[in-house]
């Protein structure tokens, strides 16, 4: 099995400050190796990655222990009929008509709330101001729950994700993520009982009366639904909205041709998506020993997937480490898909049933951020970085912009 070459260990500071220098490594001599620290084999390059993702000889046992002790047993655990059926009485509410009817308006609404803080100030940091709370308020009110909650409902995602993410054991954070599994349980399972007997038109009483095929969802099934909901849609798209408006800031003539043409949002998301991901790695459990690209992983270990040097893998990508809003090789019309050309929402089965809230939420934020501020520059002197390992965005993003003055109606 290959050694890492000359890339820093996945754990490292170095790794952390800018882990494409170590992909382009591991790209070039490292591609698959076993990482002692982790317990783990890793893989970078796309056709691995994609093939872990997409093949079911690469199962998700590995949430048993990395998810289920905070959120309880969820869909991505599951496969078979089991799987078919609980993704099949989620999904509806995450596409199309339903999705555009009952929820397109909190995402405006949510939107337009948290930009009149700022609209009339000419600075924001779109991060802790804005990228950071819009994804969790639309879920809260989506849910139809208390709105007061909000900051209740921040810490309870922050540390879900932070147990997802604990690959050096931190014991406190363990801990943490533990009792955030008992409060959010002793708040949420009340909250669904009540909701069963007074179903209105919110998602959680769209989850209370779904059934298919005679199964419907327990309370157990729903509270672990809803907190996988809070960690995955909060952080993912809390980081990729502040990534897509960073890159575009970086990339001022990409900027002006988005700001001219707000048909560019999608192309500008799926490219942040291949370009800095939300989610830079996620693990798998094969089922047998499987060959790859580069060697074998043998039957029960652990892979961890590096979505973010899959996604910049030049086997795949024409100049991956160039941002380009007009790139030919990552198709728009399946970037929000299961045939997604970039690796950010996973492949297969296990796609991400939240694409396109996801998407809705992108497009929805940038229109209004782009009304707000068609001017937005890096603040002088700032020059945003970026933080995390295994989720990973901009840890601050200070914009200027000349304030919109409100037309008097």
């Amino acid at each position: 099995m290959p050694a890492a070459g000359e890339a820093p260990d996945i754990l490292s500071p170095e790794f952390a400050e800018n882990p494409y220098a170590a992909y382009r490594v591991m790209l070039d001599t490292a591609p698959l190796f076993w990482h002692e620290a982790t317990q783990s084999y890793v893989v970078s390059r796309y056709e691995d990655v994609a093939r872990a993702f997409k093949e079911p000889a690469f199962t998700t046992d590995n949430y048993n222990w990395q998810l289920e002790p905070v959120h309880g047993k969820t869909i991505l655990q599951m496969s078979g009929r089991e799987h078919a059926v609980r993704r099949a009485l989620v999904a509806p509410a995450f596409r199309g008509s339903e999705l555009e009817r009952k929820f397109l308006p909190v995402i405006e609404r949510n939107a337009r709330q948290l930009i009149d803080s700022f609209r009339d100030r000419g600075e924001v940091d779109l991060v802790s101001e804005f990228a950071r709370h819009f994804p969790i308020n639309v879920i809260v009110d989506m849910l139809g729950l208390d709105r007061s909650e909000h900051a209740r409902f921040q810490k309870w995602y922050t540390s879900i994700i932070a147990f997802l993410g604990n690959l050096s054991q931190d014991p406190e954070v363990a801990a943490d993520g533990l009792r955030t599994r008992d409060e959010l349980a002793e708040y949420m399972i009340p909250v669904i009982r009540e909701r069963r007997q007074n179903l209105g038109d919110d998602l959680l009483s769209t989850l209370c009366k779904a059934e298919v095929d005679g199964t419907s969802m327990s309370d157990e099934d729903i509270k672990a639904f809803v907190s996988l909901l809070l960690a995955a849609g909060g952080e993912t798209t809390d980081k990729a909205i502040a990534s897509v408006v960073k890159n575009l800031l970086e990339h001022p003539d990409q900027f002006e041709a988005v700001l001219a043409d707000r048909s560019l949002i999608p192309r500008a998301f799926a490219e942040t998506l291949r370009y800095t991901p939300p989610v830079h790695m996620i693990m798998r459990q094969p089922a047998r020993d499987v060959e790859l690209s580069t060697g074998t992983v043998p039957k029960g270990a652990t892979v961890t997937c590096l979505i973010g040097a899959a996604n910049r893998d030049p086997r795949r990508f024409a100049d991956p480490d160039r941002f380009d809003v007009f790139r030919t090789d990552l198709a728009e019309e399946t970037a929000f898909s299961a045939a997604a050309g970039h690796l950010a929402f996973a492949l297969g089965r296990h796609f991400c049933v939240g694409a396109l809230l996801a998407k809705s939420e992108v497009e929805v934020g940038l229109n209004q951020l782009l009304d707000a501020m068609p001017d937005a520059r890096l603040a002088d002197g700032a020059g945003p970085v970026e933080q995390g390992l295994f989720t990973r965005g901009p840890a601050t993003l200070p914009i200027t912009f000349t304030p919109r003055i409100p037309t008097a109606v």
